[in-house]
């Protein structure tokens, strides 16, 4: 005989979590005390602000859509994509070749289009302001760097080993061919992107004059690999939130949700589409909120949860693995630098933009967010070769 709960087994249950229950009653009544209240959503590229009230939601974008963030985030993937040419090939994929000689030919072409005028107009980052020249050098200098080195590479297949591309490309010492490490080039590129996101969100939030240790605030749907972001200490938009409301707003107000509603922007003009995501994503914070409310009323007396913003450990001389993402001490500390690199890829809970986020968000906060301020490791105290005008590899 097949096993099923009695009906008034299934009622009882359902009194509590079912549609109609108590809970949905609560979370719904919770939902019109608060529905004048701002709400901030955080997708994976947006931030969404529902003021209340049936006021329109008010958009600030911070990742696909922002200028110059796939042009430099291209050169950081340089490297990673050479060594997973590597990889395909070591694991005997046929078409290894084909995906070398297409980082080949789009590193190639990327020279012939990148100058200081493309930075200075194509671009036009207020964060770059001054520094366009040096980008463009940095960006030529990538691409020629990987793109001779693939070609060696395909040349004599005995060089297609890890150790070569850790000592000849990734972190040589002293080479003539390859003057600034590629690991290098990795850090400066990732910290530059994340410097014009940190310092126009950090003034966008800022402006909006939110009464911060009230705001609610929802990390909603998939930010990066499935498996990342989801904790306070493993997305930086929680950092970023924390010093942009000058470590105001209250943690416990800030819930991570990576199975929740994921708005589309191009929705929000739709009047009824907006009604319908906000009230879905106020229900999915409320409902959060009653059953924290719920635990203190019921448990008080018992140790209660706290949510964790530790200090971040400091490697030592004698560290060889750690559990948490390393502490950066200065822009000059480029073993913690290129570890955090490591970190965030071999750590499947990174987001990736965690090696360099808060390092820029932490110097952006200290100097009222002023980024010719920022000291960007593999950038600010490197010289990058000229760029070789005309010339291929």
């Amino acid at each position: 005989m097949a096993y099923a709960p009695h009906d008034y087994f299934r009622s009882l249950y359902d009194a509590y979590t079912g549609p109609g229950s108590t809970g949905q009653h609560l979370t719904k009544h919770m939902v019109c005390l608060t529905e004048r209240d701002p709400l901030l959503v955080v997708t994976g590229a947006d931030f969404v602000i529902f003021p209340g009230g049936g006021r329109p939601p008010i958009v600030e974008s911070f990742r696909h859509s922002t200028r110059g963030f796939v042009e430099l985030t291209a050169v950081s993937h340089l490297a990673p994509c050479i060594a997973w040419a590597f990889r395909l090939r070591e694991l005997g994929y046929a078409n290894w070749r084909d995906d070398a000689k297409r980082i080949i030919a789009r590193a190639d072409q990327v020279r012939a289009v990148n100058d200081t005028d493309y930075w200075e107009r194509q671009v036009a980052v207020e964060a770059y302001r001054g520094y366009e020249s040096k980008i463009a050098d940095m960006v030529d200098y990538a691409c020629r760097v990987s793109s001779r080195f693939m070609r060696t590479c395909l040349a004599d297949e005995r060089l297609m080993t890890f150790e070569n591309l850790r000592q000849n490309f990734l972190d040589p010492i002293d080479s003539p061919a390859v003057p600034v490490p590629l690991n290098d080039v990795m850090v400066a590129s990732f910290t530059l992107t994340f410097l014009d996101i940190a310092h126009r969100m950090i003034r966008w939030l800022r402006s909006q004059n939110f009464d911060w240790r009230k705001l609610m605030v929802l990390l909603s749907g998939k930010s990066g690999r499935p498996s990342a972001g989801l904790t306070w200490r493993t997305n930086n938009n929680c950092h970023l939130l924390w010093r942009a409301s000058e470590e105001r707003i209250s943690a416990e107000n800030v819930q991570i949700t990576p199975h929740g509603p994921t708005l589309g922007v191009s929705d929000l003009g739709d009047p009824a589409r907006v009604a319908e995501m906000e009230g879905q994503v106020r229900e999915v914070f409320l409902q959060l909120r009653a059953n924290t409310d719920l635990a203190r009323l019921m448990f008080e007396g018992y140790p209660a949860f706290a949510k964790s913003i530790e200090e971040s450990p400091v490697i030592e001389p004698t560290t060889k693995s750690l559990q948490a993402m390393p502490r950066l001490r200065s822009p000059d500390d480029r073993l913690t630098a290129i570890t955090r690199l490591r970190f965030v890829m071999e750590d499947p809970t990174q987001l990736l933009s965690n090696s360099v986020a808060h390092f820029v968000i932490d110097q952006l906060c200290e100097h009222n967010n002023q980024p010719e301020f920022v000291v960007i490791p593999g950038f600010s105290k490197v010289s990058y070769p000229a760029r070789e005008h005309g010339t291929m590899p």
